[in-house]
């Protein structure tokens, strides 16, 4: 678990930033408070669906643990 958990490390955070951008679109229409944030988020990605963010960044994570 150590190996994937790296807050420190630039490539981490770039594959973190993805997971939680994902979280916030797909909450956005549950939660009314969220909605300007996805608005934002889903004009600079293109209008990926929720699911695609979550699974690069999950797969930034395991490769960033992979190559150490």
């Amino acid at each position: 678990m150590n190996k994937y958990f790296k807050p420190k490390s630039l490539t981490w955070l770039a594959s973190f930033a993805p997971i939680v951008a994902g979280c916030i679109v797909a909450l956005a229409s549950a939660f009314p408070e969220f909605e300007q944030a996805a608005k934002v988020i889903n004009a600079s990605t293109g209008g990926v669906e929720p699911a695609v963010l979550i699974n690069a960044g999950l797969v930034g994570i395991g490769l960033r643990g992979a190559v150490e």
